[in-house]
């Protein structure tokens, strides 16, 4: 789920290896750049963790943000 918090979206996503972890990353990034908005991200082994805002609203979320993060969560 998706928190809101110091005006970003953040969410963790846990998978069963680094690959599977990778592959997600792999097919955010293609929906990122087709949406211009890329996303502030780690990555270690199995976890990642998404930071969306939008920079160029002054940090905050938006829109934006909002529709990125649902389109991640199509991923799942």
């Amino acid at each position: 789920m998706w928190k809101e918090t110091k005006n970003q979206l953040v969410r963790s996503f846990e998978f069963k290896d680094f690959t599977e972890a990778f592959t997600f990353m792999t097919r955010v990034a293609f929906i990122a750049e087709k949406m211009n908005h890329h996303p502030e991200w780690t990555n270690v082994y199995n976890r990642v963790e998404i930071r969306l805002s939008t920079h160029d609203a002054g940090n905050t979320v938006t829109e934006k943000d909002r529709r990125l993060a649902s389109e991640i969560d199509k991923l799942l």
